[in-house]
């Protein structure tokens, strides 16, 4: 008998839970079957119902990934009924710093996501959607950007898309540095590296701009809510 839709989305909402607890402790690695299986207290026989080979976990464990990191708490997020947040400056340090592992959860998500690339690299359909999953981000901040030159708190120069492309690589880095070497780049620390490097995309805006005011108010709200 065929199980209910009802049922199988709440199983598969089972799997989807019981795959982002491995990967919170074991990691892309330790991704198999047989620890997903364990950690739903079920079989291999059921999951293998849902995915039919090591690859399909894989894409399913990266979608999962993918969707709880949309679904986070983000800063500058609309409050129920309160005022639109800020755009420009504001909406691009915000989602730069969303990305950074500023605080444990931050952390816990950055070490699978980065454990994540060599298994996407390691194939050619995970690649492309770990590309895709980028360039959406990359979207984001090069809307930020275009507002920012708009209100005048980011001068005219590069195309927006590759001022975003870069604002990406600046804090990717910064995410890897930041795992590795935990003390030396601290919260504080990546929030300040971040400001200075944001600065300096600020330079030359016109006299009107709030560049220097958000990034300056913005520093200690940003360590203290790590």
């Amino acid at each position: 008998m065929t199980p209910a839709r009802g049922d199988h989305e709440a199983r598969r909402t089972e799997v989807s839970e019981a795959v982002w607890r491995v990967l919170s402790t074991r990691g892309f690695e330790g991704l198999t079957l047989r620890a997903v299986a364990a950690e739903m207290g079920a079989t291999t026989g059921l999951l293998t119902h849902y995915f039919p080979s090591k690859k399909a976990l894989v894409a399913h464990a990266l979608d999962v990934l993918d969707r709880r990191s949309l679904a986070r708490p983000r800063r500058l997020a609309p409050a129920d009924g309160g005022p639109p947040p800020p755009e420009g400056l504001a909406r691009l340090r915000a989602a730069l710093l969303d990305v950074l592992p500023l605080d444990a959860p931050g952390r816990a998500g950055n070490r699978i996501w980065v454990g994540s690339w060599d298994v996407a690299l390691a194939d050619p359909e995970l690649s492309e959607a770990h590309a895709a999953r980028y360039a959406r981000a990359r979207g984001l901040l090069t809307e930020c950007v275009e507002t920012a030159r708009r209100l005048g708190e980011l001068p005219a120069g590069p195309p927006a898309a590759e001022v975003a492309a870069a604002a990406q690589a600046f804090v990717l880095g910064l995410v890897v540095q930041a795992l590795f070497a935990p003390a030396e780049f601290p919260a504080r620390r990546q929030t300040e590296l971040l400001d200075a490097y944001l600065a300096q995309l600020t330079a030359g805006a016109g006299a009107g701009g709030r560049a220097g005011g958000v990034a300056g108010e913005g520093a200690g709200a940003g360590a203290s809510s790590a």
